[in-house]
């Protein structure tokens, strides 16, 4: 059983958010969260309240318990790119991407022994 969380278009660059994901990846959901709350990244409450939503999805869609809960794959992939343009000098622009981020939390129960 599975329970899964996914963020859409999320104004942070993608390499920078999978630098949060892989901190979490394949670990349980407490020691998960802690890990989250104590890394100093932008991306960090956003994947927090990701998981926490995807434990919340476990609870009460498929009435998982929440304390054998596991972070079994956490990927994110790029969303749609914002192109905006600076004036640079002799009268050129130059382009700017500002890139954005789907992320996908999936939680499955620990195995027991």
């Amino acid at each position: 059983m599975q329970a899964k969380a996914v963020a859409n278009t999320v104004r942070i660059a993608p390499r920078k958010v999978r630098l949060v994901i892989d901190l979490i990846r394949g670990k349980q959901v407490g020691e998960a969260i802690a890990i989250l709350r104590h890394t100093p990244k932008t991306s960090s409450p956003v994947v927090e309240k990701l998981l926490k939503s995807a434990m919340a999805n476990a609870e009460h869609n498929y009435d998982m318990d929440v304390n054998n809960l596991v972070v079994s794959q956490a990927y994110v992939n790029e969303g749609p790119t914002l192109k905006r343009f600076r004036p640079r000098a002799m009268g050129r622009a130059s382009a700017i991407n500002k890139r954005t981020s789907h992320i996908t939390i999936v939680l499955s129960e620990k195995k027991e022994g």
